[in-house]
């Protein structure tokens, strides 16, 4: 039976260092395995990994970043109210409907009705978020309006 005290390496898979430097006998000899003269055959002749040779390296190519994108901002997807006039009278205006009138190109991304133009159906519209005068313009034509993303309340300051 194998235990940990007699587990043995499979052949071949250990190898010996190769010890540069320790005469011609060796097979690496004289030039230790540098080639002859330069920046590299000599003792702390390394160049930096981001070296290009001279030329300006990439680091400096690239320009920085500027400014900043809040990684908690929510983009939404931008929808006037006179486009909404498209829809038939008593249409559910929803994500999926939206995106089917090529009103807006991603069906996962959140939408905002905006209160640009006038509206003449009426229409029930359930959308994640709708500004104020387009809720006025919506619910004027007798329309109803639901927002799917409700508003978070501030935290009270004690």
């Amino acid at each position: 039976m194998s235990g940990l005290h007699n587990l043995k390496s499979f052949q071949g898979s250990k190898h010996s260092k190769k010890r540069i430097g320790r005469g011609n006998g060796s097979g690496h000899g004289t030039y230790a395995t540098k080639g002859n003269k330069g920046q590299k055959a000599r003792s702390g002749g390394q160049m930096a990994a981001r070296f290009e040779g001279g030329q300006t390296p990439l680091v400096k190519r690239i320009p920085k970043l500027k400014g900043f994108r809040n990684p908690n901002s929510v983009r939404y997807q931008i929808v006037n109210v006179s486009s909404l006039n498209q829809f038939e009278d008593g249409d559910m205006v929803d994500m999926v409907s939206l995106f089917e009138k090529d009103l807006i190109q991603n069906k996962s991304m959140p939408v905002k009705i905006l209160g640009n133009g006038e509206l003449t159906k009426k229409l029930t519209v359930k959308i994640d978020r709708v500004v104020p005068s387009a809720r006025v313009k919506i619910e004027g034509a007798k329309g109803e309006v639901v927002e799917l993303i409700k508003k978070t309340a501030k935290p009270e300051v004690k």
